[in-house]
């Protein structure tokens, strides 16, 4: 027996990136969905030190971990840098990534297209339910912070933190 021969199936692997500030449900549903194709889905919350969230970080994860608990194959953590980095250091031959509109392609296929070029790491688009096809964080954000209703975009302990946020603010 090879080497890899002898230490069983490899585990298929993929990550979904973002900023989840905070999770949507559109966010979810494209991790639900990439859940039931990859043995483990890493969901890498990206720091970007220029922009202040809404949310921490630490937050952030912890949100992420409490709406995916269910699926029991995903595991949350943050990265700053470069997503290829985030792969190589994880042994991650996939990117999973949300689609809602053309104008959405034609971004991420030139992402997709670099991190390839940089890594070999592949990009799976994945359609985003038409139910969520306008959804964004930012929306979800701007429609809260002037009192409207969205919980029916965000699952009920991300609608009760965002309440929480921004009564504080």
């Amino acid at each position: 027996m090879t080497g890899l021969e002898s230490e069983g199936p490899q585990l298929r692997r993929a990550v979904c990136p973002g900023s989840f500030d905070p999770i949507t449900n559109g966010h979810l549903d494209i991790i639900a969905r990439a859940s039931k194709l990859y043995d483990v889905v890493h969901v890498a919350v990206m720091i970007n030190q220029s922009k202040k969230g809404l949310f921490e970080i630490d937050e952030r994860i912890d949100l992420i971990r409490q709406v995916t608990a269910e699926f029991g194959n995903v595991e949350v953590e943050s990265f700053h840098g470069l997503l290829v980095d985030f792969c190589k250091q994880r042994d991650i031959p996939a990117i999973v990534k949300g689609l809602r509109a053309v104008s959405d392609f034609d971004y991420e296929l030139q992402m997709a297209q670099m991190n390839n070029g940089l890594s070999g790491v592949e990009t799976l688009f994945v359609p985003t339910n038409p139910t969520y096809s306008f959804l964004s964080s930012s929306l979800v954000k701007e429609v809260a912070a002037w009192g409207g209703d969205v919980s029916h975009l965000v699952p009920p302990m991300v609608l009760e933190a965002l309440n929480e946020r921004l009564k504080k603010d």
